[in-house]
């Protein structure tokens, strides 16, 4: 690379101990600068340059942070380059993802793996460097952003993870803060009022934002949309609220600000910094077109010679300055050695409940604990889980469970558990109050510091609240798990505003969400199981009214292969399969018995996970749902879907009514009797060879289509 020499320049950003304040302005002269600067001023010329060669991105507001992010990186945040995922770590968030280059700038300069190939395959095809961070794919990024208001709830669940885990294990293992950017357009999403708001109930002190009040959106000035009192907001969310105006190039007086609000450790902290976007750009500061492009070919050479970099090199890093931001690797590896020897010399059966707490699993055998109920009994699956969940929660230790304002309805009650606030910061009862979508992006950050297995109940109906922080936890792989209750029409009187229709078929189309709607207490819980051995989340659907615990289930473990045969009538091959799932399973039994009556034997294959299902191999499922053989599917929710497994469906493509639950479900087609009649004439159908499409071609069962063997 270029020595120190190259960067010499009669012009630039001015001020003593700082990157250049804004009020300065981009052509005032500069004195000598220190490498600190020329650091600063290197991040903002890789901010330019990598959307420039993308010919996408949003340059703006990572030249305008660029001081910083510097001042977060290499002189307050305690973080180990050479290990991203040393436990006691600080964690930084970019809730404003769009900026992404310059996290991965900051990622790059400080050793945390990225090469500068990475950034220039910014935005591309297979790279490390996409268009938002995305845990798990870059090293150092802490979770998913993008949608704006994730970040700051993400943010959120963090803090709520350290505090609870110092709280457990002590500051000599945990002892960390949470620092999050957050833009106006995070604040203006709806979901940051949410988190803002259960942040300051909960008194989280380890949580610093740094709010970028840079008055800018791709529309236009803030002030066409806003006009209210964010600063104001805050406090009165119950947060330790700072302006810094015109702070954003001043290094000393952001490493001041930042380290005054760590200081705060009743409340969150709120920084507004007064920024301005695409600073030192001589036509665009300020300007939306700093926003969402690249500045432009002759744009981006002016601002270079402001800036002091060769205005005809693109990705400039002189060796000194890399050099500078690689003794952030050198700082973090004696401290996580440090964090290490600390956990080495705890008592062994410390050490044993911290990591069982890391790994988010129960201990050994913790499933020996699950209940197993008798055949003939009925109950709720709502209540079936919370009876697996009480029973085991003490071999899970780092359970943690919450509701949104439904914890009694939602079977995530945890019985003798403290409630999780400022007088028990341990507890592991959350109460999120009615604010679903806060919720769940907080259980994904939970989920994602590590350290905590986050549960989370609420209405099925209500997962559409939720559903974008649920889309982000598939993406992202986290370890959480949501009981959806109330999950059809069979919840009765509250009405189609409550009765969920589409949501079985919306969730199941999410990749990478697992969706188990047990039958009865039994395959509860296995469900239940199955969410806390295995990766990523999982949603448990679940009923309201009180169905009977069936003959079989306790025997069978089906639930982990994801569809299984529940009953076969003697007496030779099956004539048809009925296949249900939650609730419509003990129909499908029921007219299994009426059929066998007038001499139909029709086996009963109970089919809670369509994801578990089509990851089993085709003989598997050839054996369950065999070929040539008409199918019937029963489920009290939408027919879309249902042509992957059957030839028809009882379903309801219509929203539901206000009546009884049991009404509903008679007036809408389920019971025994219809499921005898719609089986009769599907037999008909098939044997007459009227059925429009051939058992063979259904498409999660052949390997030729896109559920075919994984």
């Amino acid at each position: 690379m270029p020595d120190d020499t190259a960067v010499a320049a009669t012009t630039g950003p001015t001020a003593s101990s700082t990157a250049g304040p804004a009020a300065s302005g981009p052509g005032a002269p500069a004195p000598a600068r220190d490498i600190e600067e020329r650091g600063v001023a290197v991040i903002r010329g890789l901010a330019m340059d990598a959307p420039e060669r993308a010919k996408s991105g949003h340059p703006g507001t990572a030249m305008a942070l660029a001081p910083l992010a510097h001042v977060l990186f290499t002189r307050v945040m305690h973080h180990d380059p050479s290990d991203p995922g040393w436990p006691d770590r600080d964690r930084f968030v970019l809730s404003c993802g769009h900026a992404s280059i310059l996290l991965y700038s900051m990622l790059y300069l400080t050793g945390y793996g990225l090469t500068i190939d990475d950034l220039r395959s910014f935005r591309q095809w297979g790279s490390r460097t996409p268009g938002h961070p995305e845990v798990g794919l870059t090293p150092g990024v802490e979770v998913t952003t993008g949608p704006l208001g994730q970040g700051i709830a993400n943010s959120v669940g963090l803090a709520m993870a350290e505090r609870w885990l110092r709280a457990r294990f002590g500051t000599d293992l945990v002892d960390h803060h949470t620092f999050a950017i957050c833009s106006d357009g995070d604040l203006m999403e709806g979901i940051s009022h949410e988190a803002a708001s259960l942040a300051g109930h909960l008194g989280l002190g380890r949580l610093v934002c740094i709010y970028d009040d840079n008055h800018i959106t791709i529309d236009g000035a803030t002030e066409l949309a806003v006009g209210d009192d964010a600063p104001g907001r805050f406090e009165a969310y119950g947060w330790h609220v700072e302006k810094l105006g015109e702070a954003a190039n001043d290094l000393d007086a952001l490493e001041s600000a930042i380290r005054r609000a760590m200081a705060v450790e009743d409340r969150p902290s709120m920084l507004v910094l007064r920024s301005h976007i695409g600073w030192p750009s001589p036509h665009k500061t300020d300007t939306p077109a700093a926003h969402g492009d690249p500045l432009g070919d002759e744009e981006v050479r002016e601002t270079k010679v402001i800036l002091g970099l060769p205005p005809d090199e693109t990705f400039f890093v002189p060796d000194d300055v890399l050099a500078m931001y690689r003794t952030c690797a050198e700082r973090g590896q004696a401290e996580s050695a440090a964090w290490r020897k600390r956990l080495d010399d705890a008592p062994a059966e410390r050490r044993s409940s911290f990591g069982a707490c890391l790994d988010a699993r129960g201990l050994p055998d913790w499933e020996l604990s699950l209940p197993v109920f008798e055949a003939g009994k009925s109950l709720p699956t709502r209540r079936a889980i919370n009876e697996c969940l009480r029973a085991s929660a003490a071999g899970i230790p780092g359970l943690v469970a919450g509701s949104a304002d439904l914890t009694g309805n939602t079977g995530v009650s945890l019985g003798d558990a403290e409630d999780q606030d400022t007088r028990h910061p341990g507890g592991s009862q959350v109460h999120y109050g009615i604010r679903e979508h806060a919720m769940a992006s907080a259980m994904n950050g939970m989920a994602l510091h590590g350290g905590i297995l986050p549960v989370g109940g609420t209405f099925f109906i209500f997962s559409d609240y939720m559903r974008p922080a649920v889309r982000l936890a598939a993406l992202s792989g986290a370890h959480v798990v949501y009981f959806f209750t109330h999950d059809s029409v069979g919840l009765g009187e509250d009405g189609p505003t409550h009765q969920p229709i589409e949501h079985l078929a919306s969730l199941r189309a999410m990749p990478g969400l697992r969706v188990i709607r047990p039958a009865d207490a039994n395959e509860c819980a296995q469900a239940w199981r199955i969410a806390v051995d295995s990766d990523g989340p999982s949603a448990l659907v679940l009923t309201r009214q009180a169905i009977p615990v069936l003959p079989g289930t306790a025997e069978a473990q089906g639930v982990a292969r994801g569809g299984y045969v529940l009953s076969e009538v003697p007496g030779g091959s099956p004539d048809l399969v009925l296949v249900g799932t939650g609730s419509e399973v003990q129909l499908c039994l029921a007219a299994s018995a009426a059929l066998a009556e007038g001499g139909v034997r029709a086996r009963v294959v109970s089919l809670p996970c369509w994801e578990l299902f089509d990851a089993e191999p085709e003989p598997y499922r050839r054996s369950v749902i065999p070929s040539g053989l008409p199918v019937l599917a029963v489920e009290a929710g939408s027919s879309f879907g249902w042509e992957r497994y059957a030839d028809e469906s009882v379903s309801i493509d219509r929203f539901g009514a206000s009546a009884p639950g049991s009404v509903v479900l008679e007036h809408l087609g389920f019971t025994p009797e219809n499921v005898v009649t719609r089986a009769k004439g599907l037999l008909e159908r098939h044997h007459s060879g009227a059925l429009g499409r051939s058992a063979l071609g259904r498409s999660a069962l052949g390997s030729d289509s896109q559920g075919g063997e994984q």
